[in-house]
C-alpha cells in the first residue's frame, strides 16, 4: 500500500480542534517540524499533546504553544522553555509531568495494546500518591491536582500502576522511509519517535529520504509500516533545516 501523501498540509488536514497528539523528538532532535508547521497553518486549537518536552526556542511544539493552540501537555521536561513555564504557572495550560522512562513505556504500551503496567518509578512520591499540580489557578493555588494511583507489592517491592497512552494522531520524523511506511531513525532521533508513532491511531511521518519498497534492509527497519498510515517526503531544504539548541565552544 502506497502511503505517501503529497504535502504536509494534506497529511494533517483531518486533524480537528481538541485532538490528541503524540509527538516524537527530544529537544530539537528528531522533531517533526514540517508537520507541526502544517498544523499551525491549519489553525486547530485546544490540542492535547503527549511529548517529552514542548519545543525549544521558536521550534517544534513551541510554535503551537506560543500561539495558544495547546490545552494540555503530558511530558517529562519543561526545561528552558519560558513560555511553557509561564502558561503552566498562570493556569493557562494543563500539564501532567511524569518520569521520562514511564512516559516512554506508556507510549510503547499503548501501541502494543497493553492497557497498563506496574513500575517502581514514582513510588513514595506524588506521582503515586497524587497531588501533583496539573493546573494552577493563576494566583499560586492549585486548581487541579493529579489523583492517587494504585500501588501494589510484588516480591516485597512496591510498584505503581501506570496506564498505556493512545492518541488520535502521532507526528514523527524519520531519516528514511519507504512508501509502505517502514521507517529508519538517525542516532538520537531514535528517542521518542518510534514510541510516539506506536501510540497514534493515525500516524503521520515526515521523512528526510523517501525510497521505494525494498530500499530499506528489513533488518535495518526501526519501525515497521504497520504503525504508519501517512508518509510525507521532505524537500531537500526541509530535510537540511536542523537547528541547534545550545552551541558549545571550547578552546
Amino acid at each position: 500500500m502506497d502511503k505517501v501523501v503529497a504535502t504536509a498540509a494534506e497529511a494533517v488536514a483531518d486533524v480537528a480542534d481538541c485532538a490528541s497528539l503524540s509527538v516524537g523528538g527530544f529537544g530539537l532532535s528528531g522533531v517533526p517540524n514540517v508537520l507541526i508547521q502544517a498544523l499551525y497553518e491549519l489553525g486547530v486549537s485546544g490540542l492535547s499533546v503527549v511529548s517529552n518536552n514542548c519545543g525549544a526556542m521558536d521550534s517544534g511544539l513551541a510554535v503551537l504553544l506560543t500561539a495558544g493552540r495547546i490545552a494540555r501537555v503530558t511530558g517529562s521536561y519543561i526545561g528552558a522553555n519560558k513560555e511553557f513555564a509561564r502558561q503552566y504557572l498562570a493556569g493557562e495550560l494543563e500539564v501532567e509531568l511524569i518520569p521520562q522512562g514511564t512516559l516512554a513505556e506508556r507510549l510503547r504500551a499503548g501501541g502494543a495494546g497493553t492497557p497498563a503496567f506496574y513500575t517502581p518509578a514514582g513510588v513514595g512520591t506524588q506521582v503515586a500518591e497524587g497531588g501533583l499540580p496539573w493546573r494552577y489557578d493563576g494566583s499560586g493555588g492549585v486548581a487541579l491536582a493529579s489523583p492517587p494511583k494504585e500501588v501494589r507489592k510484588f516480591d516485597d517491592t512496591e510498584y505503581v500502576l501506570e496506564h498505556g497512552i493512545r492518541t488520535d494522531y502521532a507526528l514523527v520524523r524519520a531519516a528514511k522511509g519507504d512508501r509502505h511506511g517502514n521507517l529508519v531513525f538517525n542516532k538520537s532521533a531514535r528517542n521518542f519517535n518510534p514510541l510516539a508513532a506506536m501510540a497514534g491511531r493515525v500516524t503521520i511521518a515526515e521523512v528526510e529520504e523517501l525510497v521505494e519498497p525494498g530500499g530499506i534492509d528489513p533488518d535495518a527497519v526501526h519501525l515497521p509500516g504497520i504503525f504508519v498510515q501517512r508518509v510525507v517526503a521532505l524537500a531537500p531544504e526541509q530535510a537540511a533545516d536542523k537547528k541547534i539548541e545550545q552551541r558549545a565552544v571550547s578552546t
